[in-house]
């Protein structure tokens, strides 16, 4: 008897034997807030996307809300930045008040607070400077501060994505000795050192003043490596993962899922999304489809969850069918 493997490749039965579906309901969206903006601005870079206000943020929210997106991870640019990052543990800082008036509403979506110096400081780096280095060890106490101040505001979920050593048992204790033991935490347990987050730092302002962050953040040539990273995340009390960024590392999104169990995200950068979308408006490829197979991949690979830049836009042409 003679195989025929596209018997099954028909159009109806190509989606009835379809092995990976991507479904609203996989998704995150990142946004930006700025403290320093009335109306949304757009972002050059990042065709579709916008840095928010507090006010337009809160709309974009209960928008997403109604197209079933369950979740949205937010990112601050600060009214002003300084060599600490304060306002990233700031009461009042730009995130914490965004949280606060997302809550506001009858949102029901999940929010999730960035947890980094970056966004904050003048220098762009990751934590504190001494000598022209990051110092690990004085940065995990700020970011405990941060975290609790972003659980105060109201964030379900804060999410570590510095890649400082230890942060995630700091942020654990922190978190536990002020009453926050249900805010969980999502760790950027393996963030690479990568070229695509470049629109990113256009988006969030978050340049480095003197080299790069390549001394923190993995070496794109390291696969094993991450699952170390992973393991120890998890060991101080991580209670999901993330993979940064997506397509460029799904051996490595597989292998921490089959390693670990663990509930798994995966962050489809902004280079990511970008290239898509500006070959799409050059008319090379086909955007919606090319966007689609990518967010495939990214399920494929083990992905729970697809932080994605996409997430209304799949939304909205999931609900029309």
């Amino acid at each position: 008897m003679m195989r025929r493997m596209r018997r099954l490749r028909k159009p109806g039965l190509r989606r009835i034997v379809a092995e990976t579906r991507v479904s609203t309901d996989d998704l995150i969206m990142p946004l930006f807030v700025d403290g320093r903006l009335k109306t949304p601005v757009a972002i050059e870079s990042m065709p579709g996307q916008s840095r928010h206000s507090i006010e337009s943020l809160a709309r974009e929210v209960e928008e997403l809300e109604e197209l079933g997106v369950p979740g949205v991870i937010l990112f601050g640019l600060p009214e002003e930045k300084d060599e600490v990052g304060s306002g990233a543990y700031d009461p009042q800082g730009v995130v914490q008040r965004a949280a606060e008036r997302i809550k506001e509403t009858t949102s029901k979506v999940v929010v999730i607070a960035d947890l980094c110096l970056c966004e904050y400081t003048s220098h762009g780096h990751c934590g504190l400077i001494k000598n022209q280095l990051v110092s690990n060890d004085e940065t995990l106490p700020l970011l405990g501060k941060a975290a609790v101040s972003q659980a105060r505001a109201g964030a379900d979920v804060v999410a570590p994505s510095g890649m400082m050593d230890q942060m995630v048992a700091a942020i654990r204790a922190a978190l536990d000795d002020e009453g926050f033991t249900d805010t969980p935490i999502l760790s950027y347990a393996a963030k690479y050192a990568s070229s695509f987050y470049g629109p990113f730092r256009e988006a969030a302002q978050s340049g480095y003043a003197f080299g790069d962050r390549s001394g923190y953040q993995m070496d794109p040539a390291n696969a094993l490596e991450a699952l170390w990273e992973v393991r120890l995340d998890i060991e101080e009390g991580a209670d999901m993962i993330m993979v940064k960024p997506a397509m460029p590392y799904l051996d490595v999104v597989r292998m921490v899922k089959d390693e670990f169990g663990m509930p798994t995200a995966a962050y489809q950068v902004s280079g990511e999304y970008s290239m898509i979308m500006a070959a799409a408006e050059r008319g090379w490829i086909d955007g919606e489809k090319a966007m689609g197979e990518a967010l495939t991949s990214i399920k494929r690979a083990g992905a729970d969850m697809i932080l994605t830049y996409y997430a209304k836009e799949f939304a909205r042409k999931e609900l029309e069918g």
